[in-house]
């Protein structure tokens, strides 16, 4: 078991991958004085490399998954509150303002759009670096200049929210004022640290197929980063095992069927118990069936998410949905029978989603993604979802100024959906 001071730390490392002595100085003493114990508990359990830099301060977990969750990632910064996740052009972006900071540790905004410009222009060509270009002249619209600053700019709030470089003006008054002065700093100790795959020139990714780019980028040696020898690792018992133990840890559910083998390694006596004194040590909370791993964060410091909790619409209807699918009677469910049992729900209480009465279907997948978070539905298509063995654990009540009719479609009202609670089968 880790010391509970140890085990909030390694929670927060499961969110961030990163801790910072500036920024969160007593995490950071926290592991300076369980260094060697954290270390060895992430590298034997997880096979994942914590790394302490004394002299920028800053301690970062470096994961390994071969497969990747799809909905994980940095996310852009908004005033409003959560952003979507970053998409593929401003990941590019923000790995290119690595590179001129890494020449130029101090750098303008403007001279920092130009380089990178250049740098885009002379690569666009071969369809290895998006086109960026900045100023509006013939055959570039204004929109389309605005909209690669904007790119840009969100490309630098993900470094500047990572601990990696610092700002001194506004981000925002940049992208639409021309003569804005924006000075960015970085530390060249804190780039370097930023990345833990090999060299992708050394790994020689441009001559690998994109679906191969993964594999080679956890792998942990230069050997190890050819495909045969990807498949075997994955396939071994050691592969097995680490895949496992990293999802119990890593994603809201684990499904034991997802191992290749007839008896998958959450099966066995040893795998379970392993993967349940892990989670223990973690602070982290796991209910389990044959067929499904719940895992729950109780301190809310290794997710950022926070299903059920939340009285928006979106949540109800994904409350109200998660309420139906154990009596669903099939493996899969689609748009048009969410829709129905939506319609259903409307005809008692008509003024619940009122804001939807007219785009139903934009409530149907919101209400899904919910639960694809939450690892309860998993996509099969683009309008079919598969029900997943964990909406079992779930029973959803429903809490209103008077109590309401008996029925399994009451489970979400115009005042509050509240409970969502987690209980066995």
């Amino acid at each position: 078991m880790l010391d509970p001071d140890l085990a909030d730390a390694a929670r927060h490392l499961l969110l961030t991958c990163r801790i910072s002595s500036a920024q969160d100085p007593l995490r950071y003493r926290a592991v300076l004085r369980g260094r060697r114990e954290l270390t060895d508990f992430f590298r034997t359990e997880l096979g994942w490399d914590l790394h302490i830099h004394d002299v920028s301060g800053v301690v970062r977990l470096h994961k390994r998954r071969d497969d990747v969750p799809g909905d994980r990632g940095p996310r852009l910064q908004r005033r409003t509150g959560r952003g979507d996740l970053a998409p593929a052009q401003v990941l590019v972006l923000a790995a290119l303002v690595c590179e001129q900071l890494w020449r130029r540790p101090r750098i303008s905004l403007r001279e920092l759009l130009q380089s990178v410009a250049q740098v885009c222009a002379a690569e666009a060509g071969t369809g290895r670096l998006p086109p960026f270009r900045i100023v509006a002249t013939d055959g570039v619209s204004k929109r389309e200049a605005q909209a690669a600053r904007e790119d840009i700019v969100d490309a630098i709030k993900l470094l500047q929210a990572d601990g990696e470089i610092s700002v001194d003006a506004d981000l925002d008054r940049a992208v639409t004022d021309d003569n804005a002065e924006v000075f960015i700093t970085a530390d060249r100790d804190s780039l370097a640290n930023k990345f833990a795959s090999l060299s992708p020139t050394l790994l020689s990714l441009s001559t690998r197929p994109i679906e191969a780019h993964v594999a080679a980028l956890t792998a942990v040696s230069l050997p190890d980063a050819e495909p045969d020898a990807v498949l075997q690792r994955q396939a071994g018992v050691e592969g097995r095992r680490l895949t496992a133990l990293r999802r119990v840890v890593d994603d809201p559910a684990a499904d034991p069927g997802d191992d290749p083998n007839p008896v998958g390694y959450l099966a066995t006596s040893t795998g379970r118990e392993r993967a349940l004194n892990i989670a223990s040590s973690l602070g982290l909370v796991t209910t389990v069936r044959r067929d499904w791993w719940e895992i729950v964060d109780p301190t809310g410091t290794a997710s950022d998410a926070d299903f059920p909790q939340g009285r928006k619409t979106e949540r109800q209807a994904a409350l109200a949905l998660l309420s139906h699918l154990p009596f669903h009677g099939a493996d899969e469910i689609n748009t048009d029978e969410i829709l129905t049992l939506f319609d259903e729900i409307r005809q008692d209480m008509p003024r619940w989603a009122a804001g939807y009465a007219e785009r139903l279907p934009a409530l149907v997948r919101a209400a899904a993604a919910e639960l694809v978070t939450a690892g309860l539905l998993r996509q099969a298509g683009d309008c079919r979802w598969r029900i997943l063995p964990g909406v079992h654990l779930w029973r959803v009540r429903v809490r209103q100024g008077q109590t309401g009719r008996e029925g399994r479609h009451r489970a979400a009202s115009e005042d509050n959906a509240r409970a969502g609670e987690q209980e066995e089968p």
